[in-house]
């Protein structure tokens, strides 16, 4: 397998996807979405918000054929199809989504909405509203006057993008990592919307050991001396510090079986090593070059918001998760990634039983594969029959 330059983690990359090789992708639009004012889970008022979204198939007459498809840390809305047929790439999830594919467009109305403060409000086609937009009150970026936000703020702005169209039930909510978090979320807090729920290598809370490797991609950028207390924009953004993130999240989501095809073998002594402790070695270098190549299309503040929205993450945003996950009434089908060092597979099952407990309606079934939190993607249309049926 050659190195894929612009691999990263599926929360990081945003920048690739798995196509299906055998149908043709479908011909997509970004749309954007605004409203006035957004007033926040924790009670702050946004103004002149923006987000961007995708749809594909048709929405019916009824307006009950409608899937909600999440998005992970890195990624938008492109969750399938291509802009043009030119494109090098299709939406990240393309291989299920599309006519007669496993969330079939010829039957479903298929939403998709780009997150606020998305990691990557440089890449062209991403609509968002975050720590780089203008507050209207200054004339200048918020930096981290932007008020915290929380996963349930990303459910309510796509409520909103959904209910500006008619729209007040889901047929399913899906939704991978991150947005697997907003999937089980919209299972919570909107329980007569929901009908069907999947989480793909996700989880229901974050725990403390998950919580501590967060910070480590915040910690990153905030030793970058370019970050300066989040106010860069008129000065250098801090390159360095997205790059180390980028490298940590990229590590940590991959399993070692596929790091170690796609990264420089070592199969003898460096010599750049022995020179200085200032070179890196090939697979190091591999991995900060390609992190490093995809900073740009980053904003260091609004990464620094998304990994407090996922550090502050638990269902329901009640005081404890079981009253959170008491109001779940969605059929749930849990899809962990058995080789997941991210989230890692018991975050779902501990979900998973705690829902059953409370004599939900709940399946579970692991994906297996080399990729480890990127089975998510990249291994997803094996499990293709189960979401067909599941979805039925």
């Amino acid at each position: 397998m050659k190195p894929l330059i612009q691999l990263g983690s599926l929360l990081f990359a945003g920048l690739f996807s798995v196509a299906s090789i055998a149908q043709q992708s479908l011909l997509v639009e970004k749309q954007t979405f605004t409203l006035d004012e957004y007033t926040t889970h924790g009670g702050e008022t946004i103004r002149d918000v923006k987000v961007g979204w995708e749809a594909y198939g048709e929405l019916n007459e009824a307006k009950d054929n409608v899937i909600l498809v999440t998005h992970f840390f890195s990624g938008n809305s492109h969750a399938a199809g291509k802009y043009t047929p030119d494109d090098a790439q299709a939406g990240y999830w393309d291989a299920i989504i599309g006519p007669g594919k496993a969330i079939d467009t010829n039957e479903f109305y298929v939403v998709s909405v780009d997150s606020l403060v998305n990691a990557y409000p440089n890449l062209p086609t991403v609509v968002t509203t975050g720590p780089a937009s203008i507050n209207p009150e200054t004339g200048k970026p918020y930096g981290l006057d932007f008020p915290v936000v929380t996963i349930r703020d990303f459910v309510n702005v796509q409520k909103a993008v959904l209910e500006s169209q008619g729209i007040d039930k889901l047929h399913a909510v899906i939704g991978a990592s991150m947005g697997s978090l907003q999937a089980i979320e919209w299972a919570a807090a909107y329980p007569d919307w929901v009908e069907r729920m999947v989480s793909v290598i996700g989880t229901a809370s974050m725990d403390a050991w998950t919580i501590a490797g967060l910070e480590a991609w915040s910690q990153a950028i905030k030793l970058d001396p370019n970050w300066n207390a989040g106010d860069y924009y008129d000065g250098e953004a801090p390159l360095d510090g997205v790059t180390m993130a980028q490298a940590l999240i990229t590590h940590g989501a991959m399993y070692p079986t596929i790091f170690n095809q796609v990264a420089p073998a070592q199969q003898t002594l460096p010599t750049e090593g022995l020179a200085t402790v200032n070179n890196q070695l090939p697979a190091a270098k591999w991995l900060y070059d390609s992190s490093r190549q995809r900073a740009p299309l980053a904003d260091a503040n609004h990464i620094l918001y998304l990994v407090r929205a996922n550090q502050l993450f638990i269902a329901g945003h009640q005081q404890t998760l079981k009253e959170g996950l008491n109001n779940i009434s969605a059929k749930t089908l849990f899809l962990p990634a058995s080789n997941d060092l991210l989230l890692m597979p018991y975050m779902a099952e501990n979900a998973a039983e705690q829902l059953k407990a409370l004599d939900k309606e709940v399946e579970i079934d692991h994906i297996d594969g080399p990729w480890g939190h990127l089975d998510g993607i990249y291994s997803i249309q094996q499990k293709a029959d189960k979401l067909k049926f599941f979805l039925q």
